[in-house]
């Protein structure tokens, strides 16, 4: 959609072309991250077929769409399961044919926002099941933030500086939202760990930059006329 708004010279808000084209490619978005030394999680990318033969790494491991969003297609393989989840042989799959399979980080879902060059605030989101899933993002009731994480200060600060280095790292815009596992459980290894960057966060009312944005003093209609007037193409 950026592409078609570049073509037509239309000016439209958030990141550009490249910087979301990276974004959506989780594993060309951590080879920037590591190269600009952020803490992200040790994966592999393969294909579908080869992911659903048997576990290509050690459980516990997270294997999902190497191109999605919303936790579309994410599974956790626990440890003690003896395969890989079914729903990857369906017929039924049109999630394509690259998959990721990532080292699996326990713990806290945190995330944090950017709004040009001003970093919010960060949130703790407790899904009402065990997962994080597309339901517990976009239904009612499926999760529950707690704004401001409740967090040691020096982690909450780290998110903040980790959450602006991957904005600039992508090359982003306008707004994005950077999303975090920690791992404070006991005997864990208290790691903070980058999952991936949203080049365009949801503004629905269950969504999490219009309640960090209010955090850090902006209005919903504040925020909104920020993104407008900071519109452009070349982005």
């Amino acid at each position: 959609m950026q592409g078609l708004l570049e073509i037509l010279n239309i000016p439209y808000t958030h990141s550009g072309v490249l910087a979301s084209a990276l974004a959506m490619h989780k594993e060309r978005a951590k080879a920037m991250f590591r190269a600009a030394g952020l803490p992200v999680a040790e994966s592999v990318v393969v294909p579908r077929a080869q992911a659903a033969i048997g576990h290509v790494l050690n459980p516990p491991y997270v294997i999902k769409p190497v191109n999605q969003g919303s936790s579309v297609g994410v599974f956790i393989v626990r440890a003690g399961d003896n395969r890989p989840p079914a729903e990857l042989t369906s017929p039924d799959w049109d999630l394509g044919e690259g998959g990721m399979a990532e080292r699996y980080i326990a713990g806290r879902e945190l995330t944090c926002a950017v709004m040009g060059d001003e970093v919010f605030g960060v949130t703790e989101i407790v899904a009402a099941t065990n997962f994080y899933d597309y339901e517990a993002k976009y239904a009612a009731g499926g999760s529950h933030h707690i704004v401001p994480a409740q967090i040691d200060a020096a982690i909450y600060a780290e998110v903040q500086r980790v959450t602006l280095a991957a904005h600039r790292a992508l090359g982003c815009r306008g707004v994005s939202r950077a999303d975090f596992r920690y791992d404070d459980t006991k005997g864990g290894r208290g790691e903070l760990i980058l999952l991936e960057v949203n080049t365009q966060p949801g503004m629905t009312p269950t969504s999490l930059v219009p309640e960090l944005a209010g955090l850090a003093g902006y209005s919903y209609g504040e925020l909104v006329s920020w993104m407008v007037e900071d519109a452009s193409c070349d982005r």
